[in-house]
């Protein structure tokens, strides 16, 4: 084994264990104690993803309520598979979603070998692939979705992989199936995966022309494989071609609105990690044009412009990347670093030739350099996140999820295993409470999915995937037993509320519970006035 393996190797071990270090601190500072438990929880939509998980794993099938008409609540079926794994084991439901969590962490670090190995291919140079590595591990977007239990982790190995074999196919002129079969795969864990997909078979095609034949077999053959099987399984199941929240976000959403507000969200991206920084990787264009570096280019550009194409995501008021360009970070970061480094010695072959055979002069500065970009990549909505990153503050969502569960514990406390509930935050609230639940926003309704949108006046204002509901059918007509959270027209709510409803509190809590409703422990509550 050469030296530079063995380097190689040492340094790639050294960071998957210091990432795994941190992220087993990050996952511990998740966890909480309610009612004398201690308890770990996903971010509120991947609970959601527990549910179905929850219900499969039991027997129910892959279904929001069991007993009900199935109705698909969620874009990651191959995830919510993995996740009924979990429900399988001798774990209480206080303790599953840590399981998930350690494999989307164990995901995380075989990433990182990948990236590195991509970063040394493009560049030849261990340092630029240590730095990649390291910016990677590190920033706090990817962990945060990936570590609170999104398949993130998962599609950003799976991309990963993918680039490394493209990036070796390319170099040796060489056709293989194996990206197409990934990222097919990919599609199985969420759909929206078809992007990096197309941009992987729309790239090859134009640029490896050798192998364009059959990349146009394989790649659009196994596409329709993939696609079509899984469009084939959700018209048998649940009678629809697509997954609810496809009509619940993109239906009423006009094209030019979303358009407007994924631009803006990519703009306050640009704006938060500095601009000079965000662009400064496309310089690496002055310095080579070669397919393996429009590869790379591509593959970012590509997820960049489907998050400005759907409207972004619902939370990038935290700051950071949102899920669909956080799965290019680790690209983006290979190429920032390449570019810093090409700068550096652009620079100093400029000033002082004689500095270039002293490699760690140009090393020890581009070390510092990216270091310092990393806490600015890392300083997301305010000073807060910083404290979040150095892992001396709880992540994000993690004070939701608390009041979460102190909620759904109320509610089996005070209702029947039968009593229906109605919640805005569709995740914990219904896996921890077991209760039949009505989603008030529509992720897991299809009548509401398909409602007009709410649509606010400021586009920095709108949250996709939060902005229909229709309190008329709802509360109205539906008339679940407890109504938990309300959202958007108070004032349609109420008129519901205070003709069949009455306000009750229970432990410090206050819920609207339907009057003279026989799924109530009434004995349990306090009416208010």
């Amino acid at each position: 084994m050469k030296s530079s393996q063995k380097i190689s190797l040492v340094l790639i071990g050294l960071m998957i264990t210091t990432y795994l270090i941190y992220a087993g601190i990050y996952i511990k500072n998740t966890s909480f104690v309610a009612s004398g438990e201690r308890y770990f929880v996903l971010f509120d939509d991947a609970m959601i993803s527990m549910r179905y998980a929850k219900n499969f794993a039991h027997g129910f099938g892959l279904v929001w309520n069991p007993g009900e008409a199935p109705v698909e609540g969620y874009t990651n079926p191959l995830w919510v598979i993995f996740m009924a794994g979990f429900h399988l084991l001798p774990l209480a439901a206080s303790k599953i979603s840590l399981a998930v969590q350690i494999s989307g962490a164990i995901f995380l670090a075989i990433n990182l070998y990948f990236v590195f190995q991509i970063a040394q291919k493009l560049a030849q140079n261990l340092v630029i692939a240590a730095l990649a590595a390291i910016l990677t591990a590190f920033y706090m977007p990817l962990n945060t979705w990936s570590l609170q239990g999104m398949e993130v982790s998962l599609l950003v190995l799976m991309l990963s992989i993918s680039v490394w074999l493209v990036l070796n196919n390319l170099e040796r002129d060489r056709f293989s199936v194996w990206p197409y079969l990934i990222l097919g795969i990919g599609t199985l864990v969420r759909i929206d995966m078809a992007v990096p997909y197309l941009v992987v078979l729309g790239f090859l095609v134009i640029f490896d022309p050798k192998n364009r034949k059959q990349n146009l077999i394989w790649g659009l053959g196994l596409l329709a494989v993939f696609i079509g099987g899984q469009t084939i399984f959700r018209l048998w199941y649940y009678g629809e071609p697509l997954p609810n929240t496809y009509y619940l976000k993109m239906t009423g959403f006009p094209l030019i609105t979303r358009l407007k507000r994924g631009g803006y969200v990519l703009f306050k991206l640009m704006e938060q990690m500095n601009w000079v920084l965000f662009l400064l990787p496309f310089a690496a264009l002055l310095f080579r044009r070669d397919r393996l570096i429009l590869f790379l280019f591509t593959i970012l550009g590509g997820q960049v412009a489907y998050s400005v194409y759907v409207g972004g995501d619902a939370w990038e008021h935290v700051g950071g990347a949102n899920r669909y360009i956080a799965l290019a970070a680790p690209i983006f970061f290979i190429l920032f670093v390449y570019t810093v480094q090409q700068i550096i010695t652009a620079i100093a072959t400029k000033i002082r030739p004689q500095i270039l055979p002293n490699h760690w002069v140009v090393n020890l500065t581009l070390i510092a350099l990216v270091l310092a970009s990393m806490v600015n990549f890392n300083l997301l909505s305010n000073q807060k996140s910083l404290r979040r990153w150095i892992l001396t503050r709880p992540p994000d969502f993690i004070e939701a999820n608390i009041e979460y569960v102190e909620i759904a514990n109320r509610l089996k406390e005070i209702t029947t295993p039968e009593a229906r509930i109605a919640v805005v935050t569709a995740g914990a609230i219904p896996y921890f409470s077991e209760r039949p639940t009505i989603d008030l926003l529509g992720k897991n309704d299809p009548f509401i999915a398909r409602q007009p949108n709410h649509l606010p006046s400021g586009i920095g204002d709108i949250r996709p995937g939060h902005m229909k509901w229709d309190y008329d059918y709802a509360i109205g007509e539906l008339k679940p037993d407890v109504v938990v959270q309300i959202w958007g027209d108070i004032e349609t709510a109420k008129k519901y509320l205070s003709e069949y409803y009455v306000s009750a509190e229970y432990d410090g809590m206050v819920f609207s519970l339907l009057k003279d409703s026989p799924e109530i422990l009434w004995e349990k509550v306090t009416i208010q006035p």
